[in-house]
């Protein structure tokens, strides 16, 4: 059990931000839109809360079990330039990105949501698939 405290740790801290986003500003926590108003100027000071939060998280995270995060990543570069790319666009196009649709929309049982994050979730499932199949 002790092996997936830290991602039940998180999910609770991602459950309970987005929680207290929603009743604090009446938005759904989804970082695109988040990211979008700062970058607009509107509301800086709850946004750049927010974002703020999501960049100290690996220190916090480091403090509380006393090692960085462990993360690999085995794409170059370009790869991950472009991925990132798509994935901005694709919030843009689907109003929305997999944390607003994902963690918010399904708990709120938004059709558009659910329809978003099984676009999301075939796309990912297609991608993986080809990939293992070309490479």
């Amino acid at each position: 059990m002790t092996g997936y405290l830290a991602s039940l740790c998180g999910g609770l801290l991602i459950g309970l931000s987005a929680i207290s986003y929603l009743i604090l500003t009446g938005r759904i926590a989804g970082i695109s839109g988040i990211v979008g108003r700062l970058a607009g100027g509107h509301a800086v000071f709850v946004n750049g809360a927010f974002v703020i939060g999501l960049v100290i998280g690996p220190f916090l995270y480091a403090q509380a079990f006393g090692a960085w995060p462990t993360v690999t990543l085995v794409a170059s570069t370009p790869l991950l330039v472009l991925a990132g790319l798509l994935v901005g666009i694709g919030a843009r196009m689907g109003s929305g990105c997999t944390s607003g649709h994902g963690v918010l929309g399904l708990a709120r049982l938004s059709p558009r949501s659910m329809v978003a994050v099984a676009t999301f979730l075939a796309s990912g499932i297609a991608t993986v698939t080809l990939l293992r199949i070309i490479g």
